[in-house]
């Protein structure tokens, strides 16, 4: 990103993210750690939204063994994905200038809250409890060219059921993602820079 100084000159990409540091420092510190731990917190939603998918599929398959070995991914990997995503969509851009439009951040908060919080959690929990399934015979399993009817039958009650999880981590990933606007614009006016310049 390149922007202008409020003399007119351009500034660098190098200087500007040594000003984004440096004032970084000087935000209250509710606005500095609610930044850099938020996308924590969605992770730790999306893990037990994990833990959640986990325990719908072992029911609908009947799978009452390893359930120390299926959930324990089921919590780690979408904690993981979903803070990886989150700062790779919306904290990075955000905080190296590269979005600019609250309507966009907000709109990618979203999506990681629902895509990484909740869709790919109930996704993972499905081969998971399927290969238990398989391997200790506690349901039946799909004959060929059968296989994608079968689990669609088998995942509707169980995505009903998500429903309300997705709503969840949308609304709170859109929520963080707001509040990482505001501190952004925070940021820009310690820096004495004006957000409707980045606009144009």
């Amino acid at each position: 990103m390149a922007t202008d100084e409020p003399g007119g000159q351009t500034m660098s990409k190098h200087l500007y993210l040594e000003m984004i540091s440096k004032h970084f420092e000087k935000l209250p510190e509710n606005d500095r750690n609610f930044f850099s731990y938020g996308p924590m917190y969605l992770g730790g939603n999306a893990g037990l939204a994990g833990l959640v998918a986990n325990s719908f599929w072992r029911r609908a398959l009947n799978v009452t063994q390893g359930h120390i070995v299926s959930s324990l991914p089921m919590a780690t990997l979408p904690f993981l994905t979903t803070v990886a995503l989150y700062n790779v969509a919306v904290s990075s851009p955000l905080i190296m200038g590269d979005v600019n439009c609250p309507t966009c951040v907000v709109t990618r908060g979203f999506l990681v809250g629902v895509v990484g919080g909740g869709v790919y959690p109930l996704l993972l929990a499905l081969p998971v409890s399927a290969g238990l399934a398989a391997r200790y015979n506690t349901a039946p399993m799909p004959e060929r060219g059968n296989i994608m009817r079968h689990w669609i039958k088998v995942s509707r009650p169980i995505v009903k059921r998500m429903a309300f999880v997705f709503v969840l981590q949308g609304f709170f990933g859109s929520y963080l993602a707001s509040r990482h606007f505001d501190t952004y614009l925070k940021l820009l006016k310690l820096m004495d820079i004006s957000y409707e310049d980045l606009r144009d």
